[in-house]
């Protein structure tokens, strides 16, 4: 894997832990073949592996991600009872 695909696609992301998640489905995909998403979407991919195809996609804006919105938790709050 190329250092500097990964530093500027780690800047891009801005998570490393995503950058790995990102980039490890997306060579899944390539490698899994049968054409459609599995082909590269960048032009010129001759000599590069797996990896760095999946960071060049990333760069070039030809594949996305979108991080979930934090959701604060609440406690439940218990009902009071009724007496009898």
């Amino acid at each position: 894997m190329n250092a500097e695909l990964c530093k500027r696609a780690n800047e891009k992301v801005g998570n490393p832990n995503v950058l790995v998640n990102i980039v490890s489905r997306r060579v899944r995909q390539l490698n899994s073949g049968g054409g459609g998403l599995n082909r590269p979407l960048i032009a010129d991919y001759g000599n590069l592996g797996m990896a760095d195809i999946a960071l060049r996609e990333i760069l070039e804006d030809k594949i996305g991600w979108e991080l979930p919105e934090i959701v604060a938790l609440v406690r439940p709050v218990a009902k009071k009872r009724k007496k009898h």
